[in-house]
């Protein structure tokens, strides 16, 4: 399948992920229809930062997951759905479980049952590294067990499996991309390496940090965007699901070694126990296996970590205002 011409849906494209795939979904040609979340300031996320002539041939969309009327008019007259809308940061999981199991799980629901009443040939679904857990082995095929060591993880498992169901059940054309950390430009503050950026930035003599000693396969946004559209554009992709990662781990440790060196300063790690997860929520070793990405889709990253650390300091250095660095964002 090519996605050149056809009319797509990227649910939460006003995102960090989702901004980026409708950017690349639009210069490819695709027909893209943008959901954003609805607001009374008309806010578009981050799409509101996008040259306006990328927006020209794109339909923005708003409107909630949660409600199916909704989504059923969003998706009506859609081939491709690409759903990324989610409730993301572990963190606030623990204090709003409630919320991620209403926007993950009923949200996700509604994109399901509205596929089976419309026209739709594939949806490709996000789900996350963090349904693994701590890596009992690595690297994490997609084979390896799933612990849910946080409301978050858990609500994307019992996600993961509601889309497996519809396959199964009803033969609906899905896919689950399975990421590993992205990151890049248009990242939250709540994510690790924006967190240690912004810091750094700052001036201050130290920063602020949880577990330093935890380790992620971490993997620049246009290679994550890459392996969406890939998985989109695979036939044998029906039915799977995907990792999208580097089969590299770096601990946080040496995560700011790195920027540090980058930005040409150098500064003393404090640890914050208030960014310090629960002991058995913490996912200490996250590295994937992403022999079966290669196989089915030829996907590789492209963006070594350094190359992507750079890129990503240089945006956030030109866009540092909006990251409240002295504020520790769940």
């Amino acid at each position: 399948m090519t996605l050149k011409n056809e009319k797509v849906l990227v649910t939460g494209a006003c995102g960090f992920i989702g901004s980026h795939l409708v950017e690349r979904l639009a210069e490819m040609g695709a027909k893209v229809r943008a959901f954003v979340f609805y607001n009374s300031f008309n806010h578009w996320g981050w799409l509101d930062s996008l040259p306006e002539e990328k927006l020209q041939t794109v339909e923005v969309f708003a409107g909630d997951v949660r409600d199916l009327p909704c989504v059923h008019k969003a998706m009506e007259g859609v081939k491709v759905v690409f759903h990324l809308a989610a409730l993301i940061g572990i963190p606030y999981s623990y204090i709003a479980p409630e919320s991620y199991v209403d926007t993950n799980v009923k949200g996700t629901l509604n994109i399901l049952q509205a596929a089976r009443e419309t026209s739709v040939a594939k949806i490709i679904h996000t789900s996350t590294s963090e349904v693994y857990g701590t890596a009992q082995y690595v690297p994490i095929d997609e084979k390896h067990p799933l612990q849910g060591q946080s409301p978050y993880s858990a609500s994307k498992i019992a996600v993961d499996m509601l889309v497996q169901s519809f396959h199964l059940s009803f033969g609906l054309p899905v896919a689950i991309c399975r990421p590993f950390n992205t990151y890049g430009p248009r990242q939250s503050a709540r994510a690790i390496i924006p967190t240690i950026i912004s810091q750094l930035l700052s001036g201050k003599t130290s920063i602020r940090l949880g577990n330093i000693r935890t380790s992620r396969d971490f993997n620049f946004v246009t290679d994550t965007v890459d392996g969406f559209i890939r998985i989109a554009e695979s036939r044998e992709a029906i039915g799977q699901v995907i990792n999208i990662g580097s089969g590299q781990e770096v601990t946080i440790t040496s995560l700011v070694r790195k920027i540090s060196k980058i930005l040409g300063v150098d500064m003393k790690v404090k640890t914050d126990r208030e960014r310090v997860r629960p002991s058995a929520s913490e996912v200490f070793r996250l590295c994937a296996d992403n022999t079966k990405s290669k196989k089915i889709l030829g996907w590789q990253p492209k963006v070594r970590l350094e190359e992507g650390l750079r890129r990503t300091a240089e945006w956030l250095t030109k866009y540092k205002g909006q990251y409240r660095e002295n504020l520790y964002n769940v």
